[in-house]
């Protein structure tokens, strides 16, 4: 198997990628870097030393190249469509991360041009298909009948002592309540899977540890159109042990579902997670268990590659799924500086 020539553009997170995705890790099978480029073009030329590649001058030099056959794009959310617009007219193929877009008609625009030119556009939330977890919870829901979504509780968190480093972290008008835009966004769109588009939103935020003048520690309350609230409390002051806390506790009308990562002394390997269903029928409660491997939230670097090759795949997540999740955040912004209820 061939592997795919990919160019990597924004190396503050990039550089994560880099090391543990693409030099080594689940992207390395299937892609080969070949050069990197930045807005700083002393971290490029350090960065592209260390990993044996070329570094480009800029983003246009790199489409130019045409053995570059795909983008991995890692630079701030802020702007990003035009950046995926200027990389699929070039005909490149991209692998992005979340946030994907601050701009939910930005997004929208350039996911539907991708679409018109048969070209690839993947992000790790949401991903492209279904993770494991996301499609055993909506199994269980079809398969025990329960119902109507009601509400969800959702917590993610890590331990950061952050320092303000002028980057669009910084900003809150680029990172609207950091938390959760940074780490709640998963829950947000995992949440759009499973409970639709949503239509009101409310925030509370506060900073307790960050050196940063955006806040680090928030809780978003979201009413979804079908009457269901779900609350996602976002956090990167908990000190806990666990290095990155992702749980979802589901209830319907006939049930609940629980998604934990499980105590870490039980983990088997980064990835795993429980989920437990919860019901009754004729008097009788049933109670479900299992452990997936496929978590909400991964690059899907065997996707990607096979979407390219233009090997067969299942409905993978249509442009409306990525966007729902932007209203949200888009409503979130709103309601940051409000202090209000606002509608999505």
């Amino acid at each position: 198997m061939a592997r795919i020539k990919l160019g990597l553009v924004g190396l503050n997170f990039g550089l994560h990628i880099l090391k543990k995705h693409l030099l080594e890790g689940p992207g390395q099978p299937y892609f080969q870097v070949a050069g990197v480029c930045s807005q700083d073009q002393q971290q490029t030329i350090e960065v592209a030393g260390f990993a044996g590649v070329r570094a480009y001058s800029d983003i246009d030099e790199m489409l130019a190249d045409t053995d570059v056959r795909a983008i991995g794009l890692f630079s701030g959310p802020v702007g990003r469509a035009e950046l995926i617009r200027q990389a699929i007219r070039a005909g490149k193929d991209v692998i992005t991360t979340k946030p994907f877009e601050l701009d939910p008609d930005a997004a929208l625009d350039v996911l539907e041009e991708a679409r018109q030119l048969k070209r690839i556009v993947h992000l790790n939330s949401p991903t492209p298909l279904l993770s494991e977890d996301l499609r055993q919870i909506i199994e269980w829901h079809q398969a025990f009948d329960l119902g109507r979504p009601v509400g969800c509780r959702a917590e993610v968190w890590a331990n950061y002592r952050e320092r303000a480093d002028g980057s669009w972290y910084d900003d809150p008008m680029r990172c609207p309540v950091a938390p959760v835009f940074r780490l709640g966004i998963y829950v947000i769109n995992d949440l759009v899977r499973l409970f639709g588009p949503a239509s009101k939103v409310q925030v509370l935020q506060s900073r307790i540890f960050t050196g940063r003048p955006t806040p680090d520690n928030a809780q978003l309350t979201v009413l979804f159109a079908n009457g269901a609230i779900a609350t996602v409390f976002a956090s990167f002051c908990v000190g806990d042990g666990d290095p990155y806390r992702n749980s979802l506790t589901l209830n319907y009308e006939r049930g609940s579902i629980y998604r934990d990562p499980g105590p870490l002394a039980d983990r088997q390997r980064p990835g795993w997670c429980e989920l437990a269903l919860v019901t009754k029928a004729n008097a009788q409660q049933r109670v479900e268990r299992t452990r997936v491997a496929s978590f909400t939230g991964e690059y899907q670097w065997k996707v990607f590659f096979a979407a390219i090759t233009g090997a067969p795949l299942p409905e993978q997540t249509a442009p409306e799924h990525v966007v729902h999740g932007l209203k949200i955040i888009q409503a979130m912004h709103r309601a940051e500086r409000s202090g209000t209820t606002e509608t999505v």
